[in-house]
């Protein structure tokens, strides 16, 4: 149960959260009371959306941390040679199999999954932001099932490129990477672009994500806090069922501890754990009030379920449809040129 103090009306905090990314982490400072007026804000409403499908059908259809030093030491990847060569060059290349070379179980319905790309010192090569699409045809199918997803290691890692997949009941794809062994192979293609990302093009992006929508989020914020010369902020709303259910959160956590003055991330759960000091209940208007930047040159990125979209932002017409902007965003002032849906 949160302490009354917790309970003040979201837009009376609405200031202090947007300061945030300027003004340093307060010694012994938890950000509990930003937390829990999320979760009061969250309890006034919301929508059904966590057992729908996930990234669209993208993938199958933290309190602060140790300041950062002067230098803001990085998590950048293995250098690949100078000569490595991108294994996804688009265009007329066709399908390439890759081979399963590790899995881990990262909950009870979601693997990481590591496939060996065609030489050790080879790269994935894909821009930011960009995807990949697999392809699968089992022996009783009369048509190949294909899905996109988004890798989740550093496009410029050499050997290798990481996946992290929720398996989804009756979801051909992701049954089918879920039970692939160590040794088989899967095809890809790629890359599929999504948001042409470029070092400091806006001066605060906004996330907002809901499942294994985090995948396209990641891939941006990694590319923005390898980078050196950029200086964007972020902001992340994170939506999901259960406390497991958080992907990506070590590696979350490890950029809101090394970045605390550019980097927050905010998480809800329906059903939070006994405990909780963050969100609970659905991402709401209020909720997004409370936290979003407002001024600046902005940029907002939504990934979700079906449902999530529908109340955040409004649906996305085709890849190459980005539609009209509704919902709470829209409510709340943000204009469709700030908003890219994935």
């Amino acid at each position: 149960m949160f302490s009354n103090r917790l309970f003040r009306p979201a837009q009376q905090l609405s200031g202090h959260v947007r300061r945030y990314a300027t003004e340093p982490p307060k010694s012994g400072g938890s950000g509990a009371g930003l937390y829990g007026a999320i979760g009061a804000a969250a309890l006034g409403g919301g929508y059904w959306y966590m057992n729908q499908g996930s990234h669209g059908s993208v993938n199958e259809s933290a309190a602060h941390g140790q300041p950062a030093s002067k230098t803001e030491e990085q998590n950048i990847p293995a250098k690949a040679g100078p000569n490595a060569v991108k294994t996804f060059t688009g265009g007329d290349q066709g399908f390439i199999p890759l081979v399963l070379d590790s899995t881990e179980q990262v909950s009870h319905n979601t693997k990481k999954l590591r496939f060996k790309l065609s030489a050790e010192d080879a790269v994935a090569g894909l821009p930011v932001a960009s995807a990949l699409i697999t392809k699968y045809k089992g022996p009783e199918m009369e048509k190949p099932v294909i899905r996109p997803y988004t890798p989740v290691s550093d496009e410029d890692q050499p050997g290798y490129l990481d996946f992290v997949v929720k398996k989804y009941p009756n979801g051909p794809m992701s049954e089918h990477i879920h039970n692939m062994n160590v040794g088989q192979s899967l095809d890809m293609k790629g890359p599929i672009p999504k948001y042409p990302y470029e070092a400091n093009k806006h001066d605060h992006v906004a996330m907002i994500a809901g499942g294994t929508g985090i995948t396209p989020m990641y891939q941006v914020a990694r590319a923005i806090f390898k980078n050196p010369d950029d200086k964007t902020k972020v902001t992340l709303v994170y939506g999901n069922v259960s406390e497991e259910d958080i992907l990506l959160k070590k590696e979350l956590q490890d950029l809101e501890n090394k970045y605390p003055q550019r980097f927050r991330a905010f998480y809800l759960l329906d059903n939070p754990p006994e405990g909780w000091q963050q969100g609970k209940g659905f991402i709401t208007k209020d909720v997004l009030k409370t936290v979003l930047p407002k001024e600046g040159n902005l940029k907002l990125f939504v990934c979700g379920p079906p449902g999530m979209y529908k109340a955040i932002s409004g649906p996305k017409n085709s890849p190459a449809d980005q539609g009209e902007l509704s919902g709470y965003l829209a409510e709340l002032g943000y204009n469709k040129d700030q908003v890219y849906k994935f």
